[in-house]
């Protein structure tokens, strides 16, 4: 993790070259606390895709929790029904 006082930002140079070595955000700071976060596309799609598999992940315990589910079993007999084979 890297951490730069706000006034580096004029040297765009430097910060891309720390968020591509590091493949991490690069945290700003304006007087001593936290104010921004800068990072690569990279960076920003593997975060967008961890938080999107986690939401699924958790709509799918909140389906167990609630009964929402059924076992392959179940889906078998039911397309069996309903499509007669």
């Amino acid at each position: 993790m890297q951490i730069v006082p706000m006034r580096d930002l004029k040297d765009t140079v430097k910060i891309e070259n720390m968020c591509g070595s590091t493949r991490a955000p690069v945290f700003i700071t304006k007087n001593g606390y936290g104010r921004l976060v800068v990072m690569d596309i990279e960076c920003f799609e593997r975060l967008m895709n961890q938080a999107y598999e986690a939401k699924i992940i958790n709509k799918s315990l909140a389906d167990l929790d609630e009964g929402k589910v059924k076992t392959g079993k179940e889906v078998l007999e039911a397309m069996k029904q309903k499509y007669g084979f």
